[in-house]
């Protein structure tokens, strides 16, 4: 009994050049958008930092 050769076979993944546009639309106006969460979660930010910084100063 010898040795028999076993099939591989390659996958390849990658991005269609139609696709490639998506990444660049979560890094659009980044700024604008933590500014946008830093400002609608400021009280939350505070009453959980607040209390830490409390403890360990």
């Amino acid at each position: 009994m010898g040795k028999q050769p076993v099939r591989m076979k390659a996958v390849v993944y990658a991005l269609s050049p139609f696709q490639q546009k998506v990444m660049p639309g979560l890094w659009k106006d980044l700024p604008t958008k933590i500014h946008h969460k830093v400002s609608e979660n400021w009280i939350s930010a505070t009453l959980l930092l607040g209390p830490l910084v409390g403890t360990y100063a």
